[in-house]
């Protein structure tokens, strides 16, 4: 039970191929019956008629590691999880490049639904990971959490 993969960070965008790997590594654990996964990718949201780009991610990436770990136990305790992965971006990701990778596995689907869906809100609610908005040109925007 726990955070696995550490460190949760990646340099950039989160490739397809990092997804599949994380699932991979429960494949052999027969009490998992289920995985739940949540992935997020930056979108071209216009904003004030201009697209969005891209988005800087940033982090105080000590808090983050430390914080995430205590989230982990309360979620993995509560849920009866078999494991948690969580990858984030840090740096730049263009707009349909994923920047957001939470799975949650479980012994049933219930449990690893709910837990992913917490796990997404408390990353974007509690970590201190931040996302700078670039559009055409050179201009930006600091990101709020929705």
């Amino acid at each position: 039970m726990g955070v696995t993969a550490k460190p949760i960070f990646v340099q950039g965008a989160i490739p397809a191929t990092m997804v599949a790997q994380c699932v991979q590594q429960y494949a052999a654990e027969t009490t998992v019956g289920a995985y739940s996964c949540f992935i997020g990718q930056v979108r071209a949201d216009v904003v004030g008629g201009k697209s969005v780009t891209a988005i800087e991610y940033t982090a105080y990436t000590a808090m983050v590691d430390e914080h995430l770990e205590a989230i982990a136990v309360d979620v993995c305790q509560r849920y009866a999880l078999n494991g948690i992965v969580v990858k984030h971006s840090l740096g730049t990701v263009l707009a349909g490049e994923i920047c957001l990778f939470v799975l949650a596995a479980a012994g049933h689907r219930r449990p690893a639904m709910d837990a992913c869906g917490e796990l997404v809100e408390r990353i974007k609610s509690e970590l201190p990971i931040w996302g700078k908005e670039h559009f055409a040109g050179e201009e930006y925007q600091w990101k709020t959490n929705q």
